[in-house]
């Protein structure tokens, strides 16, 4: 059984770490010589969304790491934008191989196929794997609700409550709307004075249309995982479905499976508490490092 000892370290410690052509933003939670878990989050997302989990990890004496993906958040753009896949699975790669040993990752929506991928091309980089509402095949419906949402307001906001309204919109099930303190991660003033999403728009239509030429790619690689492996769904969720995780679960046989049953796509999110006590069951569960 893995174990970690709780520590007091809980003030997160920034950095930033060179992979190839940019600088990722790296946020890391508890004692740096711990066992180690890294955190991936979804498109156009940053590593915000894992803030809670990274806390809670990091009080309960893993070292808990999370960065904003190359083009999000405080990580470099691209200035060519030629974005693709393979550098957001490179990147993740170049932050678990800095590790003193193979960590846990946890990946959310596009994080967690950017693991899938890195863990089965770099075996030697994985210790688990979690996915959190994601598998090879997903539901287009889904995904197109989430790409629609990414493509509105290209002019920015006048003003965050703007964006706060945005949010309340396509999240109705959040309840009272995002404060503007909590918003402010997720945006960045432009040189006319409008506020924009903190993720390169020039990403959306490249890394959309290689996500689905490499579906078969999925299946492959998804094919040769060996480490142990969790799938958490939202009950909820319209990228998920019964028949994709069937699918997936045919797929990776030795994976377990739970639904977190009130969650959408956005499980941690939604449901933090919940999505925390399956990833805590299952590091627990989990061999000697």
């Amino acid at each position: 059984m893995v174990k970690a000892e709780p520590s007091a370290v809980t003030s997160p410690r920034l950095r930033r770490l060179r992979s190839g052509d940019v600088a990722l933003a790296v946020e890391e939670h508890g004692p740096a010589t711990a066992p180690t878990i890294v955190f991936a989050h979804g498109f156009g997302q940053t590593r915000g969304a894992w803030r809670s989990a990274l806390a809670e990890l990091g009080m309960a004496g893993w070292r808990a790491l999370a960065y904003d993906a190359r083009g999000h958040g405080e990580s470099d753009r691209l200035g060519s934008g030629d974005y693709h896949v393979d550098q957001f699975v490179d990147d993740l790669a170049t932050v678990c191989a800095e590790t003193t040993s193979p960590p846990v990752v946890v990946g959310a929506s596009m994080g967690g196929l950017v693991g899938l991928v890195m863990a089965a091309r770099e075996s030697a980089h994985c210790r688990a794997l979690v996915l959190v509402d994601i598998t090879p095949r997903w539901e287009p419906a889904g995904v197109a609700r989430i790409v629609e949402f990414m493509r509105a307001h290209p002019d920015g906001f006048a003003h965050v409550d703007e964006a706060a309204d945005a949010i309340a919109a396509y999240l109705p099930h959040r309840g009272p709307r995002r404060s503007s303190e909590r918003l402010a991660g997720l945006l960045v003033g432009g040189d006319d004075g409008r506020l924009r999403w903190h993720w390169d728009p020039r990403m959306l239509a490249p890394i959309a249309e290689d996500s689905a030429r490499h579906q078969g790619d999925l299946f492959e690689a998804a094919r040769k995982i060996r480490v142990p492996t969790l799938l958490v769904s939202g009950g909820a969720s319209d990228v998920v479905s019964a028949e994709t995780i069937a699918e997936f679960l045919e797929l990776v046989p030795h994976a377990r499976h739970v639904t977190v049953p009130r969650a959408t796509h956005m499980v941690a999110g939604d449901e933090n508490r919940v999505f925390s006590a399956h990833v805590f069951d299952f590091l627990q569960s989990l061999p000697p490092a």
